[in-house]
């Protein structure tokens, strides 16, 4: 967890507990639980903003492109398949721009996530340039009336200056309307150093959070809205294309306490 709210947790409970008595250890644990709750709240998420990316798209000029970053293994692709799901369930037409051309068999991966969805996936070969295939997917959304275009990219360290460049590149010739971090929220305080450079690069819009239901605590989620001030906006809680819901901070906390 994050050292500042640690710090403001500690606080508040000296504050709230100072010169009191409690008649039962039963009654000192509600009071403490009562605490934690209120500086996570408060503290920790006050400044999380989500939003509801289906009425952020209704709202937005066609098409409406959205751009996908993160490291490799968080579950980009298949993130992005479950964002093309919920955004079809709301009534939008969407095509995906498979412009992860350097790992190896990403292509493939966005292609069966189109076949199961019955979307369009705009492709081009290994190798080629990312930034091409998806002004190609723009341009096909423009012609066909597409209501929302969804950008894939390599899975990149933060370390990975090539890589970086190449994502400015997609930024600079897509000019996506929001940018989406996707990050496994296993990875523990690493998490924070990946979003702020990425945030540093592209300025991140929000952030989806993967493999929730795996997470056995949470103070990862705090740690990055506390540091980074990118609001953390879904949260991936299985493997089926439904299993993504909407970032309630509630969700962490309960786990935590």
């Amino acid at each position: 967890m994050h050292p500042d709210v640690a710090r403001g947790v500690c606080n508040r409970i000296s504050e709230r507990l100072a010169d009191k008595e409690y008649g039962s250890s039963d009654d000192l644990e509600r009071e403490i639980k009562g605490v934690l709750r209120q500086v996570f709240l408060e503290e920790a998420f006050g400044k999380n903003e989500p939003f509801d990316l289906v009425e952020k798209v209704k709202g937005h000029s066609r098409p409406c492109k959205i751009l996908f970053v993160g490291p490799n293994g968080a579950g980009k692709t298949t993130t992005i398949a479950k964002v093309a799901k919920m955004l079809m369930n709301a009534g939008l037409s969407v095509v995906i721009s498979a412009s992860d051309t350097f790992r190896a068999a990403a292509i493939e991966q966005t292609e069966e996530h189109g076949r199961r969805l019955g979307v369009r996936v705009i492709r081009h070969d290994y190798g080629g340039d990312a930034a091409a295939v998806a002004f190609d997917a723009i341009k096909h959304a423009e012609a066909n009336g597409i209501d929302v275009v969804l950008i894939d990219s390599a899975g990149r360290q933060d370390t990975n200056f090539n890589l970086l460049k190449e994502l400015e590149k997609i930024n600079r010739i897509a000019r996506p309307d929001i940018k989406i971090f996707i990050g496994e929220s296993l990875a523990g305080n690493s998490l924070y150093q990946q979003v702020k450079r990425f945030n540093d690069t592209i300025r991140l819009d929000g952030i989806i959070l993967t493999k929730a239901d795996c997470d056995a605590k949470g103070g990862t989620a705090i740690s990055i809205v506390k540091e980074t001030g990118v609001p953390i906006i879904y949260i991936g809680v299985g493997q089926r294309y439904e299993d993504l819901q909407k970032f309630d901070p509630t969700f962490i906390i309960d786990k935590i306490i």
